[in-house]
């Protein structure tokens, strides 16, 4: 399989039919992260639009990417990333949330009826936290959670440095736990009052 630089440098040089690959390659994952950031702003019929004007973006500065700063996909999702919150100026609504149908990644296994339940309200509820996160905080959960990026991809994609991205995912995790704190002692509670009961 060719690489990104390899696709792009044929690019450059002229053989513009490879960038359908490169499209091939991405576009699921930057809808998924545009449709991400703006979800909760009601505005996910711009998804698609969006998602196009950042390949398009990218095709007309292709010229001026250089992999020895970035990879291929940090760049795009810069693009990304900026093209969305650009649009969310335009619509004076610029919160960006986790999406609903989103799963948070847990581990799968055979569960009674109220411990499904049970995980699906302790999703809402992450869910939530995610939500009530400020933008970048947000993000960088987003970006390293979900889509598995490593800190200084994050760091380029949002304009930080790697510890700043760093403390960013500090203060998510921490306000998240804050969050939950209340949910997990009932939750404890409940669980030891059922065993008491049988």
């Amino acid at each position: 399989m060719i690489s990104d630089s390899q696709l792009i440098r044929e690019i450059k040089d002229g053989n513009i039919e490879w960038y359908a690959e490169l499209i091939s390659r991405y576009e699921k994952k930057i809808f998924t992260f545009v449709l991400h950031m703006l979800r909760q702003a009601h505005l996910e019929h711009m998804a698609e639009d969006i998602c196009q004007e950042t390949f398009y973006k990218a095709y007309r500065s292709i010229h001026s990417f250089r992999d020895v700063e970035a990879t291929f996909s940090t760049w795009l999702y810069t693009i990304a990333r900026n093209t969305v919150l650009s649009e969310l100026r335009k619509s004076r609504n610029s919160d960006v949330y986790l999406e609903d149908t989103v799963q948070i990644p847990v581990a799968s296994d055979e569960r009674m009826p109220e411990q499904q339940l049970l995980r699906v309200e302790r999703e809402v509820l992450v869910r939530q936290a995610i939500n009530n996160l400020p933008e970048k905080q947000r993000s960088a959960l987003i970006l390293r959670e979900y889509e598995q990026m490593e800190y200084n991809e994050i760091a380029t994609i949002l304009d930080l440095t790697v510890s700043s991205v760093k403390s960013l995912l500090f203060r998510a995790r921490q306000s998240i736990k804050t969050q939950l704190e209340s949910y997990m002692m009932d939750a404890c509670l409940e669980e030891a009052e059922g065993m008491n009961k049988r």
